[in-house]
């Protein structure tokens, strides 16, 4: 072949390869210099690596393209499979992927357990990143999802901010791609908007997030963008200095889901602060949050190929109507352009890092982050006698008082509390005592994941005894 014919192949190679993804300031842009928009998926499609069936996603990313979709979540990988052929597949169709670096053994902070970051996490974590790096259609990798859901989880703020922080030391000391490395957080009013600023605070970049994401499950049925609490979402983002953006997003009852909250994430209202949403999930399960299934539902004890908890896992997708039709009327009508990277000016500073609030949030400002392999009740110990270092720049928005008046102005909200993999199990809006049974009692976590109904109903019962009991 003659190095003309080379020469041209390369450039049209080059043309249609897909943009890999950094942020600046609070946005993110592709390498072109356009800001991006995330309009996601959650996929996964069981427990283990759903991007190692080329055949599989092939089906699937058909389908999303046809949807609007250009990003996908994968909440659990295995560093030693073979990804090319499903990462290729999704490049070709313009969908970028967010990645979790943890999984089921590498959690911060789970099931009642002392936050910890060590190093076979570490290791564990880069053994994620050194397979997908490769990929310039990976646009971010997720350090946790969800670690913290009630006040007293904030001691473990700093370890999810030391997890990022070694990961980005890590990225840069190997010379990769400068890949977003960020959290996905569980939205607790408790905790809002104390941890969203934590993980941005501080004079130090490189202890800083590179981005911030949360799971939401407000907007439900018609509700507006005051009702669902939205407004105090957008309130507490202004001037937020780095990027944020839904990496689940849906509420699914009442039913159908109409995806309202699409037009004014993606709208005037937020579009200027928040950088997209992704959709919980793909596959339908019992939980009702699917957007396609691959067949009729089964019995749960069914042994059919490719059946798990009684949902086919595999096969052709089938868009589950109107939820599909819905999404997809409006993402193709919700196209916001944003700013060009070479006209924005990053003039966004670091929010103050929130100081000691007994059971709400319990870090003292600044304070040193713990090294790889520090002793949790050593480490906590000094969170509150610890002289912090100064918070830098001024508050995100003016919704960032105490964390007290941050849950009481969004009481018209719901804060769906969510699994570990993303599940949500408060599906219904009004689900606020969840999190707070998950930190009193950790192993009932489980059994309310696989009881689902029956913990509703006896919610619905107690709920009006315990309040009866208050006024009395």
């Amino acid at each position: 072949m003659s190095p003309l014919l080379l020469t041209l192949l390369a450039l049209f190679c080059h043309a249609l390869a897909i943009s890999p993804i950094h942020t600046k300031g609070s946005k993110l842009f592709t390498s072109d210099g356009a800001q991006f928009f995330v309009k996601g998926i959650a996929y996964q499609l069981i427990e283990d690596d759903p991007l190692v069936d080329n055949v599989q996603c092939q089906l699937d990313a058909a389908l999303m393209k046809t949807l609007g979709a250009n990003s996908i979540r994968v909440y659990h990988v295995d560093p030693t499979a073979d990804h090319d052929g499903c990462m290729s597949t999704f490049a070709d169709a313009g969908i970028y992927t967010w990645i979790d670096l943890d999984t089921f053994n590498s959690y911060i902070l789970w099931n009642g357990n002392p936050p910890q970051w060590n190093q076979t996490m570490y290791e564990a974590y880069q053994k994620v990143m050194d397979t997908f790096q490769k990929y310039d259609n990976v646009a971010g990798f997720f350090v946790g999802n969800e670690m913290l859901t009630i006040g007293s989880d904030s001691v473990a703020a700093p370890f999810v901010k030391a997890a990022a922080r070694d990961m980005k030391a890590y990225r840069d000391q190997k010379g990769y791609r400068k890949i977003p490395v960020g959290y996905s957080a569980a939205d607790i009013a408790a905790l809002r908007p104390n941890l969203q600023n934590y993980l941005a605070c501080g004079s130090n970049s490189s202890e800083a997030l590179d981005f911030y994401s949360l799971n939401a499950y407000e907007w439900c049925g018609e509700a507006s963008y005051e009702v669902s609490g939205y407004n105090m979402l957008q309130q507490n983002a202004t001037s937020y200095n780095i990027p944020i953006f839904f990496s689940e997003t849906g509420c699914n009852t009442p039913a159908p889901r109409t995806f309202d909250d699409q037009a004014a994430i993606l709208g005037d209202e937020m579009a200027d602060t928040w950088s997209g949403a992704i959709i919980y999930e793909w596959i339908q399960e019992a939980n009702s949050y699917g957007l396609i299934s691959y067949g009729a539902p089964l019995d749960p004890t069914a042994t059919a190929a490719n059946a798990v908890g009684g949902f086919v896992r595999a096969g052709t997708p089938l868009p589950i109507s109107p939820d599909f039709e819905n999404l997809s009327n409006h993402w193709a009508t919700l196209s916001p352009t944003g700013v060009s990277e070479n006209a924005y000016q990053a003039t966004e500073i670091p929010p103050p890092c929130p100081t000691f609030t007994s059971g709400l949030w319990e870090v003292n400002g600044n304070v040193p982050l713990p090294t790889i392999g520090a002793k949790a009740a050593t480490y906590t110990s000094a969170l509150t006698s610890a002289t912090p270092e100064a918070g830098t720049g001024t508050a995100a928005g003016t919704g960032t008082g105490t964390a007290a008046a941050s849950a009481a102005a969004s009481t018209t909200a719901s804060s769906a509390a969510v699994s570990r993999r993303g599940a949500p199990l408060g599906k219904y809006p009004d689900d606020r005592i969840t999190p707070y049974l998950k930190g009193l009692f950790p192993s009932l976590k489980r059994w309310i994941k696989d009881h689902r109904e029956t913990w509703f109903y006896i919610r619905g019962l107690l709920i009006p005894i315990v309040l009866a009991a208050i006024v009395l």
